[in-house]
């Protein structure tokens, strides 16, 4: 048995998880072990073959999770707020992600081994905004930081991550430009204007794991309970709409237009990632804050590695135009 000390990866086959595991292996200084819900599918088996323990548990059951988490120094939580919502919406997809937050943060405070809780999660849009915005898929998360932060126990353990703007965010439907034939011109409706701020994390599936890693490594920084912003450029939606238009050769027009009108476009969709939209497009540099409390960056985490840009994810997309 490895004496070196445990990560256990939750969602070891997606994104964030995926970015994680990549980092740590590559670090070498931990077992690593994935969390995921089928360990004979392709990723699961592709994971195990790279040294990965992989385990299943079922983030609906905090039994499974306690038992995943056995002998864990370092535990990175992630949830998916987005499957359930393209099921049932999104007031049901929050009550469920809540639900599995809390499981996670139960079983991870009822681990006696565990040292660093690492919990990736969204600023308060409520409380930002006294209440004016409410982002469904924030919401579940703030319900389960608010759980984290009165657990004496786990509280002094966790690092409270939040994770920018995804690049590969462009592709979707409500934020990839679209062609209108009339004038030749590819569009970008948005219900906030071109100013409104981006804090992007570039490609997540290869940014997120240094963070985490930053985050492990110095304690000093990351802990008691402090929160970390993990976002490596700064730009605007106009500005990504322009870093598009000139990758792809092709003249750009960003048109501003109402929620409810947006949200008719992008039937539920439009009315998720619209009021985001317009919470960041109203609140800016707010957006990222939590009152009384000062966001770690990973500057002053030391974070190390190549960062893959927006316009490196963006250059790297098919377009098929």
């Amino acid at each position: 048995m490895s004496s070196k000390p445990i990560i256990v990866i939750v969602g070891a086959t997606g994104g964030q998880g995926g970015s994680v595991v990549n980092t740590f292996l590559e670090n070498g200084s931990y077992q690593v072990r994935g969390i995921t819900r089928d360990v004979n599918s392709q990723n699961a088996k592709a994971l195990a073959a790279r040294g990965v323990e992989v385990v299943t548990a079922d983030l609906n059951s905090q039994e499974s999770l306690v038992e995943a988490f056995k002998g864990a120094s370092i535990i990175f939580a992630v949830t998916d707020f987005f499957e359930p919502f393209m099921a049932q919406g999104p007031t049901i997809a929050a009550q469920v992600e809540k639900s599995q937050g809390i499981n996670l943060a139960t079983a991870a405070s009822l681990t006696p081994t565990l040292k660093h809780y690492i919990w990736s999660t969204l600023p308060n849009v409520r409380q930002i905004t006294n209440n004016k915005y409410s982002v469904p898929h924030f919401n579940g998360k703030n319900e389960v930081d608010d759980f984290i932060l009165a657990n004496a126990e786990l509280k002094p353990k966790t690092t409270f991550l939040w994770i920018g703007w995804f690049a590969n965010n462009f592709t979707f439907p409500l934020f990839k430009p679209s062609l209108l034939e009339s004038s030749g011109k590819y569009v970008l409706v948005q219900p906030s204007g071109p100013e409104t701020p981006i804090s992007s994390i570039g490609d997540q599936k290869k940014n997120v794991g240094p963070y985490v890693l930053a985050i492990a490594s110095k304690p000093e920084v990351s802990l008691p309970g402090k929160f970390v912003l993990a976002a490596t450029e700064e730009t605007t939606m106009g500005g990504l709409l322009k870093l598009w238009g000139k990758i792809n050769g092709k003249e750009t027009v960003f048109i501003q237009t109402d929620l409810e009108t947006y949200d008719a476009l992008f039937p539920a969709w439009g009315q998720e990632m619209g009021s985001m939209m317009d919470f960041w497009g109203e609140f800016k540099e707010k957006s990222w804050t939590r009152e009384g409390t000062d966001i770690v960056t990973g500057n002053e985490l030391g974070v190390k590695g190549e960062m893959v840009s927006v316009e490196a994810v963006l250059k790297a997309i098919d377009w098929n135009l």
